[in-house]
């Protein structure tokens, strides 16, 4: 039985669903019949009085407003009337709204006039308010509707019922009350793949209730186009899960995938992105390959290729594409273009008429080739018009035949072409596109195409052979850069008709040009591995194919593609990314002529999911101090304060909710407004009086509603009879600063019984109690806002205001939250400025923006909305308000506030005084004057030409000047050259010479748009001729330099060594060039002091003196000329130059010294060189010495010294020795007093007993020989010389023993003087060492010497000798030159043996120096040998024992005169 039941079921079934669709296609016959007739009538109308038709667009019925929950659908529809048919387009927040940029979001539908607009699972960015707009010929028309989505709070949103469609006519339909279920599950999620690739998207769908024998509606979408299947594209349907297959990637597969199912209920989709990243390059650096290739325009003989450009460029820039076409049907591929070519179109010629051909495209850069693209669809080389033929289809069936009638009209020329333009130019090809002939028969008309270059009237057919059929064209072969016009004639069997209108002149080259890069890029955080970039469009950019995106992590410097298929919106979620990566974006825009450079990167982004689904799609936290501000008896006007955090978006309004409240117990809570309300006060109506009520508010913004503040408190509903005013509200806080604040507020709602006539401000510490509130103001406040000053920095401080009218002060506010008194870092002022164009503005620069930040400019604290006067002009984090037309009103307070910062805010108060000023500086700014960076002079150049000159600071190129002479207009010639330097500025005019006709005045007059300027020189008087004195001697002074010259004249310098140094620098020498010195025009044999190096002579005078004085004169001379260089070293030249000599001298003395000397003191100093002519002074005590006996003075060497005989106590002072060199003189002073002269005089002392013992002590006087050596029985005497004062004692010493005078040894001590020692007769017995010893009070001293007795026969002869008083022997002159050979005896210097005298001996400086001369003399003069007394010498005979020394007998010659003046030691030997 159940299956009968179920068998009747079905079959019933059956028959309704044939049943209904016959009837459905009846319907929809006659509804076809219909509307053809409707347009029939509508066509005839408008031809019989098109004119009495045609209106503006008018709405019948208007767009209205919703208000709806997440996830619901919302239908915006509204009726248009209009003739011609108006062009509806829809708006949201006034952006055009576009299907396919977001592919099942918006569907857009236009029906008999009626327009919808169907917004699918609304969610919070849909809340905006949508504009309709209806344009036609006759005008435009506008209507706007509001969209608010809400949110379900404390519920789970994820199970609202799906959206449903509304039964109409000709949608989908419930069936039999049945109502289907749509769900899509196990979703396929953002994908990423690989050219070349495999990849299956897939979904499942549960259809509910589940009818087996009905299948939905299954169909896939990319970019928001329906995908058929293809080889690169299979679809697959289960029963149960969708599937598409993609079988080989390329990247004109990525984009958003969309899965749509549709039953007879309504539909549900879901979409995904999916990212194909290039194949790896065939060759390391090659480009990725080209994509979307198409074939714009096709005819029998060409075909227009274009593609988009690749986003990887492989490192190095692309240089061009290579075509490739291949016949359909064959497997080779044939290169169409040789070279490169870099625009992204190309036509490709050669082809074979009627044949079809799939087209390629590869990328060259200089690395290599890169991979081909994917071919296009296959297009045939045919005429349009017979391409459209074959592809002609039959209409569909109508129900009606219509039969017409028409007389016959052959033999009828064709008229001409009509709108014939060029659609398309570029170096390579250009495009014309024209309509048919309004007269043109019913045979078919064909076209010629002419062309003749610009300025000619040469008309040359195009296509001599066969004439085109369709209304389009493409001519090759034209010369790049030639301007050509083109005409187009018809023809058909009749003949040919007349030309068209010809186009204007086409300029054949690249019309594109490469788009500029985009602007400001903002990301924002998204998910764990996805952020959303947005940026601003390219300007001005034409024919746009989209954008690249590319991301890179902070630091690498590594940049990869985000998409590699170009999107065409400003907006796109970058898939891929790593979590907790900071990233960087940037962008570039793409057309057919190439791709934009970089935008500017953007601020980095870390990678992490935002709040709550993204701070973008947060909602506001609740308002809260929700207070009443009018009470009247049905109403109640409420107020409340901003949430502290507004969401991630603007807040878009609130909404109100009340309650009432019965015995304390409140009730349910109602809606007060439906639509939200932007301001922060609100009239809630329909209360009931005496009722107490409760109130909750709630905020809205894009990412939708946010939950309800707290419940108010319970206020009763009575009306308010007071009649003082009620509280002000919304009060708020700006321009925040160390010392001061802007408070603003809104007046009361509630005036009392009279108008509110001024306000009062109190103000208190933040902690400070209630009783500290004071008053910031006396007098009542005219305006609502003032600016509270001198806070205390750092201080947190609460305001309140009150209202008054006559009756009094009303209620006070709410108190504000505490601010601090503290200026945030990077805050800035506002600006005033006037540009070169006198235009007045005021500026603002935030540097803390965020992506939702704008500048709401206000004046006198009021939003600026009338633009007459004020334009507004935002370019990143700057912006600016500028006056139209400055005047009095404009006079104000001028304020900028920066949404979503943290309050940055400035005001700048435009005064009378100021406005006056600014306008003062616009006129100069309207009316400019070229600045000038220096004003017109005058200088000598080489070879004494004459340069008149000045700059300007800032000068276009468009910039003229005229050269004005005594008011005539001078131009250039052989007198006057002029030079203009616009980049520098630099204006010049130059002469050779200066006449006396050349006196007078200079002009410069300088135009530069209509900035303006002039400068004057007058050169008059002695001006003039100074200037005309100088140019001859610069004239001179070059031609001197032509050949040898002086680059520095004769001039002289003291070296630290008192050296006189004559020199020149000398130029443009060679080796030819004489160099002559002269000196009182003498020449000067300066030998080794003439020197030449590096371009300078010297001449050196070692010691100057008077001699040296006189004219010095150097003469260069060669072939090329001479020239000359005097010195005059006269007079006071001369006496100058000693001054510097005397004053190097003087620099170079030591500090005055004190020493002693057994005279007295002597004062002195050292200078490194001493010159006769120096003069000197001694002072003493400031007063110049008179030079006697006992103070003189005296130089010894380079030593200046002053020496005090037998100095006393009146000689103590400050002494001082003064230098002259004709300047200031230099002074050395020293002072002889107190310690310095008790030590001087004691040291004085001192060696003045010294002097007198070394004098007066006892000492021999003549030398000893040191030994010796005498032959036995021969006689032995020597003589020495004794001093001393008193006459000193003699003793003789044998071995250290005294001896006595005998017969033997004979000892003699005459007159004082002379000690003589004698043996009469030596023997062996006398060999031993002798000493003399002398001695008196002051000293004693010794002299010794050896005696050697040798054996040996007796010798007649007689040697005699001398010993000087060193002990050297010598020979004497009677001495037999045979003899004259001797023993060597001791030549050393004899020892002398002092003893310590009563008085030490102590030598001074002067004894020391003698001593030393002495001793030097003895050195050059070794001992004289002395003549022996002839009676001694007689019997003595000497055998000389050792080594012999021959003497020359001239030498002994000259001795003995020496020696009887002065005898030493005398030895005899017989």
């Amino acid at each position: 039985m159940a299956r009968r039941d179920l068998f009747t079921s079905g079959l019933e079934m059956e028959r309704s669903e044939l049943s209904s669709r016959k009837e459905t296609m009846r319907e929809s016959a006659e509804r076809i019949t219909l509307n053809k007739r409707i347009h029939e009538h509508e066509e005839h109308f408008k031809r019989m009085n098109e004119d009495s038709l045609m209106h503006a667009p008018e709405f019948v019925i208007k767009p209205r407003s919703h208000t709806v929950w997440e996830k619901q659908c919302v239908r915006l529809h509204c009726t248009v009337s209009g003739w011609p048919d108006p062009r509806v387009v829809w708006y949201k927040n006034n952006v055009a709204l576009d299907p396919l940029a977001n592919p099942g979001k918006y569907k857009i539908e236009s029906r008999y006039s009626v327009h919808s607009l169907e917004i699918n699972k609304c969610d919070f960015d849909d809340t905006a308010q949508y504009r309709v707009s209806a344009m036609n010929a006759q005008g435009e028309l506008s209507a706007f509707a509001s969209v608010v989505v809400k949110r379900f709070k404390g519920e789970i949103d994820e199970f609202l019922p799906a959206p449903r469609r509304a039964i109409t006519e000709v949608g989908p339909v419930s069936e039999y009350g049945i109502t289907f279920q749509t769900h899509i599950v196990d979703k396929f999620g953002v994908s990423f793949g690989r050219e070349g690739e495999t990849m299956s998207l897939g979904c499942t769908v549960i259809i509910y209730p589940a009818l087996h024998r009905y299948q939905p509606e299954v169909e896939w979408y990319r970019d928001d186009v329906l995908l058929s299947p293809s080889k690169w594209t299979h679809m697959h349907w289960s029963g149960d899960r969708a599937t598409l297959t993609l079988t080989h990637l390329n990247k004109e597969d990525e984009g958003l995938y969309t899965l749509r199912v549709t039953t007879k209920s309504g539909y549900e989709t879901y979409s995904a992105y999916v990212f194909v990243r290039d194949a790896d390059a065939e060759v390391e650096g090659a480009p990725a390959a080209p994509l979307d290739v198409r074939c714009l325009d096709a005819n029998k003989d060409y075909i227009i290729v274009a593609w988009k450009q690749p986003a990887v460029d492989g490192g190095s820039s692309i240089l061009g594409y290579f075509v490739d076409r291949c016949e359909v049907g064959t497997t080779h591929w044939i290169q169409c273009n040789d070279t490169p070519v870099k625009f992204a179109r190309f036509p490709v010629t050669g082809l074979v008429e009627g044949r079809s051909y799939i087209f390629r495209v590869r990328a060259v850069n200089k690395s290599g080739i890169s991979r081909p693209s994917r071919v296009s669809e296959p297009v045939a080389a045919m005429d349009p018009a017979d391409r459209a033929r074959m592809r002609g289809t039959s209409a569909p069936w109508t129900g009606q035949i219509i039969v017409t009638e028409e007389e016959p009209a052959e033999g009828i020329v064709p008229g001409k072409p009509l709108d014939l333009q060029v659609t398309e130019a570029t170096k390579n090809y250009v495009v014309l596109s024209w309509k048919p002939p309004g007269e043109k028969g019913l045979e078919g008309v064909m076209y010629y195409v002419e062309k003749c270059v610009s300025g000619t009237d040469s008309w040359q057919r195009v296509n001599t052979e066969i004439p085109v059929k369709s209304p389009r064209f493409a001519l090759f072969d034209l010369a790049e850069g030639k301007a050509y016009r083109f005409r187009v004639r018809c023809c058909n069997s009749a003949g040919v008709g007349e030309p068209s209108d010809p186009t204007e002149a086409t300029t054949v080259g690249d019309k594109l040009d490469i788009p500029s890069a985009p602007g400001k890029v903002i990301p924002t955080r998204n998910t764990d591995t996805s952020v959303v970039v947005s940026w601003e469009a390219s300007r001005d950019a034409k024919e746009l194919v989209g954008y690249y995106i590319e991301g890179s992590i902070v630091g690498s410097n590594v940049w990869e593609p985000c998409n590699n298929k170009p999107v065409n919106v400003t907006r796109f979620i970058c898939h891929g990314l790593i979590t907790g990566e900071k990233y960087v974006f940037r962008v570039r825009a793409v057309n057919a002529a190439g791709i934009s450079q970089f935008s500017q990167e953007s601020e980095a982004v870390e990678v992490k999911a935002a709040i709550g689904g993204g701070i973008l799609h947060a909602s506001p936290a609740p308002p809260y101090g929700i207070t009443v501000l009018e009470c009247v008896r049905d109403s109640m006007v409420l107020a409340w304060k901003q949430p502290t955090f507004i969401g991630g978006a603007d807040i878009t309004g609130y909404f109100v909710d009340y309650r009432e409240v019965i015995d304390g117990v409140p009730g349910k809570w109602h809606e007060a407004n439906i639509k939200a309300v932007s301001e922060r006060a609100y009239r809630v109506s329909d209360l009931k009086e005496n009722k107490k009520y409760q109130f909750q508010v709630r905020a809205a913004n894009m990412a939708g509603v946010g939950i309800p503040s707290l419940p108010s408190n319970t206020f009763l509903c009575e009306e308010w009879t007071i009649a003082v005013p009620g509280p002000p509200y919304d009060l708020q806080i700006r321009e925040v600063r160390n010392d001061s604040l802007v408070l603003l507020w809104k007046p009361p709602v509630y005036q009392g019984r009279d108008p509110v006539n001024g306000f009062y401000v109190d103000i208190k510490e933040a902690d400070a109690p209630e009783e500290a509130w004071r008053g910031v103001n006396t007098k009542a406040l005219e305006k609502t806002y003032t600016k509270i000053k001198d806070l205390k920095e750092g201080e947190k401080y609460v305001f309140r205001v009150r209202a008054q009218n006559k009756a009094g002060v009303g209620k006070v506010s709410d108190v504000t939250e505490p601010v601090p008194a503290l200026t945030k870092p990077g805050t800035k002022e506002i600006v005033v400025d006037v540009d070169d164009d006198g235009v007045i503005s005021l500026n603002f620069e935030c540097g803390n923006m965020t992506p939702d930040s704008k500048f709401v400019w206000s004046k006198n604290y009021e939003e600026i909305t009338d633009t007459s006067r004020l334009s507004t002009e935002t370019k990143g984090t700057k912006s600016k308000v500028v006056f139209n037309r400055p005047g009095e009103e404009d006079i104000g307070v001028y304020s900028c506030l920066v949404t979503h910062t943290d309050g940055a805010s400035s005001s700048y108060t435009l005064s009378e005084e100021e406005l006056k000023r600014l306008l003062e500086i616009s006129h100069d700014h309207k009316f400019p004057i070229i600045p000038l960076k220096s004003d017109l002079a005058v200088e000598l150049l080489e070879k004494g030409r004459v340069r008149f000159w000045l700059q300007a600071e800032k000068i276009s190129n468009n910039g003229r000047v005229d050269y004005v002479f005594n008011d005539n207009v001078v131009s250039q010639g052989e007198k006057y050259k002029m030079n203009f330097d616009k980049n520098t500025g630099v204006i010049e005019m130059t002469m050779e010479s200066l006449t006396p006709a050349d006196e007078g005045t200079y002009t410069f007059q300088l135009q530069d748009g209509k900035a303006t300027n002039q400068s004057s020189l007058v050169l008059i008087g002695d001006v003039f001729k100074q200037l005309q004195k100088e140019s001859e001697f610069q004239r001179k002074e070059y031609f001197r330099k032509q050949g040898p010259h002086f680059i520095e004249y004769l001039s002289w310098e003291v070296t630290p060594e008192c050296c006189v140094v004559l020199k020149c620098k000398v130029g443009n020498m060679k080796k030819e060039t004489s160099a002559q010195w002269h000196k009182d025009r003498h020449q000067i044999k300066v030998d080794e002091h003439l020197g030449f190096a590096e371009g300078v002579l010297k001449l050196e005078i070692a010691q100057i003196s008077k001699k040296d004085a006189g004219v010095y004169e150097v003469i260069l001379k060669d072939d090329r000329g001479q020239d000359t260089s005097t010195l005059n070293l006269t007079d006071q030249g001369f006496k100058d130059l000693m001054n510097e000599v005397f004053s190097v001298i003087a620099n170079s003395s030591t500090p005055l010294k004190i020493t002693s000397t057994d005279e007295g003191i002597r004062l002195y100093t050292f200078v490194s060189y001493y010159n006769d002519l120096l003069q000197v002074t001694w002072h003493y005590k400031d007063s110049a010495i008179a030079f006697s006996d006992r103070i003189k003075s005296g130089v010894v060497g380079e030593q200046l010294w002053l020496q005090i005989k037998e100095p006393t106590e009146k000689d103590m002072g400050k002494y001082a020795i003064e230098f002259y060199d004709g300047k200031g003189g230099l002074r050395r002073t020293v002072d002889l007093s107190g310690q310095a002269f008790d030590d001087a005089f004691a040291e004085f002392q001192r060696l003045k007993a010294a002097a007198i013992a070394e004098r007066n002590r006892a000492r021999v006087a003549g030398g000893l020989p040191d030994v010796v050596t005498i032959q036995e029985g021969k006689a032995l005497n020597l003589t020495c010389n004794i001093s001393g004062n008193p006459v000193p004692e003699v003793t003789w010493l044998k071995n250290d023993r005294e001896i006595t005078s005998d017969e033997h040894c004979i000892l003699k001590f005459e007159s004082g003087k002379f000690a003589s020692f004698t043996i009469t007769g030596v023997n062996t017995s006398d060999s031993g060492k002798y000493s003399i010893l002398v001695k008196n009070k002051y000293g004693t001293e010794s002299g010794d010497f050896t005696v050697e007795v040798t054996e040996g026969t007796p010798d007649l002869g007689v040697t005699s000798y001398w010993t000087d008083e060193e002990g050297n022997v010598v020979f004497g002159p009677n001495t037999p030159k045979e003899k004259m050979k001797t023993s060597l005896t001791g030549t050393k210097m004899q020892k002398r043996k002092e003893s310590v005298s009563k008085a030490s001996t102590v030598k001074n400086v002067e004894d020391r120096e003698q001593g030393k001369k002495n001793e030097a003399q003895n050195d050059r003069n070794p001992g004289e040998v002395g003549a022996l007394d002839s009676d001694q010498t007689k019997e003595a005979r000497v055998d000389l024992i050792n080594q012999t020394l021959p003497v020359d007998q001239s030498e002994a010659s000259e001795q003995p005169a020496d020696s009887a003046e002065k005898p030493e030691a005398v030895a005899e030997t017989t």
